[in-house]
């Protein structure tokens, strides 16, 4: 499982305006990476909002939205389980290269917590819950702020 040798890319985030994008499919999972995030986003000092979406196809979209608005950065995070039809790969593309289409458009950082799955268990494994090997939310918001302290470094 990935995970091993992630680096510790906490930062002082504060003065930093951060918006979680969140998919709505698999509850239980989304909640625990919103979880994850916004505990993050608190450790750092950033201020932050959550905004629904209703899947990960949504997230490029509000993610620019946000970002457009003001935000100094987003942390987008969705669920999607691959099922029997190739539908899995079209919402994955979609998403994945919507988002890196954000970033550079907007020239803002978008952490990517999007979680890609075969099954349930891997989500749940990723999730932050107990038990959890990993915390993709806490590690796209972790990521998120590190590159807009950056950002901000560079253009000062």
């Amino acid at each position: 499982m990935s995970g091993a040798g992630s680096p510790d890319i906490s930062v002082d985030g504060s003065g930093l305006d951060v918006v979680i994008v969140a998919g709505s499919w698999h509850e239980t999972i989304s909640e625990a990476l919103i979880a994850g995030a916004t505990a993050a986003l608190d450790e750092a000092g950033a201020s932050h909002r959550l905004v629904r979406v209703p899947g990960s196809f949504e997230l490029p979209v509000v993610s620019k939205a946000a970002l457009e608005a003001g935000a100094d950065a987003v942390v987008a995070l969705g669920v999607i389980i691959r099922g029997g039809t190739p539908h899995f790969e079209y919402v994955s593309a979609a998403a994945t290269d919507g988002l890196t289409r954000v970033a550079l458009d907007t020239g803002k950082p978008v952490g990517f917590g999007v979680l890609t799955l075969d099954d349930e268990q891997q989500g749940l494994d990723r999730s932050g819950l107990p038990g959890s090997k990993e915390d993709k939310g806490r590690e796209a918001a972790e990521a998120a702020v590190a590159t807009a302290v950056a950002l901000r470094a560079l253009r000062s």
